[in-house]
């Protein structure tokens, strides 16, 4: 019964269903999907594959006349640059992801401490190992992809415990369970995916199709985890999921697992024994189905992950839109490659032509039954002159210009593929420093664009769902939060090259004793990969923390220069005080005068009588009066401009003397690299 039936029966309302049919089901979906692979994409990655490991097939022949079978490295070599910087950029530290604690004390403890037992379970599983071989197949096939297993492993640590008494140490080994979250890399043959889908979440389904091993699935069924079904047979023969192809003998003790991932009907599921108590009602139910060798059911369960993921993580190292499938460098260099090979090989087909000796004969003056054969030392028999039956035959000369050509060809393929490599001749344009930082400079995006991507739809989703299945199966070792999980990725091996000589020519602009150039130069050691830079980074802080001593007399010599200024700032106002009391003493002289000069003049010869002359001396005192009111305004006018100058003055070193109450300790500039 396939699918269609099975809907069938479904609307009529009267359906009976058994395990058979959701395996059948399940098959259906999975014929479909595998149909649409190889009609599509299967060559396609078999070639890309060929390229990478530098494997003749009859299928990359240009030419009928071919019998070279050269494979030029310049694709393996750039599928190789750009895996390396993608991995140095996400390893290359020591730490593959970070979590943001922008939370309290105590929160931020249990954040150092899931960090660092992460990051510890991660190395146990080899994570790092898979990630690579994940990188390795996006490279090649455009996308990479990888199956997120939940284990659990024995761990065998030494140690001693005490016996008789404590008198004597016994020697052995703790054997502890542990549950390890790793990553199973998938080729492209071996997965299959709801072609309408561009992601793995947005499929009904995704099934992974692979050989394993009998012990693998016998331990599994013994431990509970597979159901305990009749003998399983050996699985037939399927090229179309092996990984070597071209293997002439396949061993025999194996069985295939289809592991289906995705929404199943739920009397499907129902019919085939899963417990859905605990399940949401609806059609469809998230589920884990696993079929041995095309018929047998081993598991079929509800989704069991707390936060109802799925197991497989996968991105595209170049996007293609609306499709799941993504372009990789082979597919970016596959023609400039072709075009490489082509020319390779024409150049090695002309040079056997041209370089070994090759005879023309006369047959009739060879005797009958003569093997005719070129070597040093041989004799020749003829029947007749040896120059008459004997003719070198040469092709002419091979041209040199087919080894410029394939140099540039090779140059196509590293533009092609975005790898930037030493050791790839570089075109005429780029030989000037500016041009070489050019074409660097857009090396350098086009790597970062592949790890963001990357980091994005593969390394952050995996540390999420790595976390939470150990917060689900060992929440003793794992507290169980929400965190936010960010990528701890730093710059590749030539980025890092390329900001490192941007920083250099910088440097050469900052004078030594600016601040800037101390931090510059932390930047350009924190962008080197030696093993002792954390010591370097801490000896540049050392030395940039001021000198207690110093700074002690630089404290000093401000408090004696403060002494001075307010001393500065007393006389001063005092100085201004005086000047201002002796204003106002000419103010009461003056008004005073009048009345002195009347008292004074009014009676000369002491007759008790006005003196007759007396009104013209008033007069002539008004004159000296007015005379003496003129220069004491003109006195008064100099003595405030003076008193406002002080206050000016008084307020400047004020000013100044606040500016200066916190001191800055001198700091010593950091010397250039």
């Amino acid at each position: 019964m396939d699918s269609e039936d099975i809907f069938k029966d479904m609307q009529d309302g009267t359906p009976t269903f058994d395990e058979q049919d959701l395996v059948a089901w399940v098959i259906d979906k999975c014929n479909d999907w595998e149909a649409h692979y190889e009609s599509n994409y299967a060559e396609k990655h078999k070639a890309y594959m060929r390229l990478f490991r530098n494997e003749w097939s009859k299928e990359d022949q240009e030419r009928s006349s071919e019998r070279s079978k050269l494979i030029a490295p310049a694709l393996a070599q750039a599928v190789e640059s750009n895996v390396a910087e993608v991995e140095e950029a996400t390893f290359g530290r020591g730490k593959i992801f970070d979590i943001k604690d922008d939370v309290n004390d105590q929160e931020t403890q249990d954040i150092s401490y899931l960090r660092a037992k992460l990051h510890e379970d991660f190395a146990l599983a080899r994570v790092r190992s898979s990630v690579a071989e994940v990188l390795i197949n996006a490279a090649v096939y455009g996308t990479g992809i990888a199956e997120v297993v939940l284990d659990e492993v024995k761990v065998y640590e030494p140690a001693t415990q005490p016996m008789m008494d404590g008198a004597l140490q016994e020697i052995g080994v703790n054997e502890t369970l542990r549950t390890i979250v790793r990553l199973n890399p998938v080729q492209p043959q071996n997965f299959l995916i709801d072609p309408a889908a561009s992601c793995v979440d947005e499929a009904i389904g995704c099934v992974i199709d692979e050989f394993v091993s009998r012990h693998i699935v016998e331990e599994l069924q013994e431990n509970g985890v597979y159901r305990d079904s009749e003998f399983i047979g050996d699985a037939a023969t399927d090229e179309a999921i092996e990984f070597e192809q071209d293997t002439h003998t396949r061993p025999s003790d194996r069985v295939r697992l289809k592991k289906y991932y995705g929404k199943i009907p739920r009397e499907l599921l129902e019919a085939a024994g899963a417990d859905l108590d605990d399940v949401e009602p609806g059609h469809y139910v998230e589920a884990i189905v696993i079929i041995a060798n095309e018929g047998t059911l081993l598991k079929a369960i509800p989704n069991p992950y707390m936060c109802q993921d799925r197991p497989i993580v996968a991105f595209q190292w170049d996007v293609v839109p609306s499709t799941f499938w993504g372009r990789g460098v082979c597919e970016k260099g596959y023609m400039s490659q072709k075009a490489l090979d082509t020319e390779l090989r024409a150049r090695i087909d002309a040079l056997a032509l041209t370089t070994h000796p090759m005879m023309a004969v006369d047959a009739t003056r060879i005797p009958r039954g003569h093997k005719l054969e070129i070597r040093p030392g041989r004799m020749l028999m003829t029947n007749g002159n040896p120059a008459e039956a004997l003719m070198p035959f040469r092709f002419g000369e091979l041209n040199a210009v087919t080894f410029q050509q394939g140099a540039a060809l090779q140059q196509m393929v590293s533009q092609a593929a975005g790898a930037g490599d030493g050791s790839v001749p570089t075109v005429q344009n780029d030989v000037t420093a500016a041009g070489m930082s050019m074409s660097q400079g857009a090396i350098v995006k086009r790597q970062k664009r592949t790890l963001v991507n990357f980091q994005e739809n593969f390394l952050i989703p995996f540390v999420r769902k790595a976390a939470h299945r150990y917060m689900q199966f060992d929440p003793d070792n794992y507290p169980v939060k929400d965190y936010k999980f960010t990528p701890y990725s730093s710059l590749g091996a030539m980025a890092r090259e390329y900001e490192v000589g941007q920083l250099t020519q910088l440097m050469q602009v900052i004078p030594p004793d600016s601040p800037a150039h101390g931090a510059v130069v932390k930047a350009i050691i924190e962008h080197l990969n030696v093993s002792n830079r954390d010591e370097i980074m801490a000896a540049i802080d050392a030395a940039n923390q001021p000198d207690p001593a110093a700074q002690q007399a630089a404290q000093q010599q401000q408090e004696m220069q403060m002494a001075i200024t307010q001393g500065q700032v007393s006389l001063l106002n005092a100085q201004a005080a005086e000047s201002q009391s002796r204003a106002q003493k000419y103010a009461a002289e003056t008004q005073l005068a009048p009345q002195e000069l009347a008292l004074k003049y009014a009676d000369s010869n002491k007759d008790g009588q006005v003196d007759a002359d007396f009104e013209k001396r008033v007069r002539m005192a008004e004159l000296l009066l007015k005379e003496q009111e003129l220069q004491l305004k003109q006195d008064t006018a100099m003595e405030q401009t003076k008193a406002k100058a002080e206050a000016e003055l008084v307020k400047q070193l004020m000013g100044d003397a606040e500016s200066k109450q916190a001191p800055q300790a001198p700091q010593r500039p950091v010397e250039g690299v």
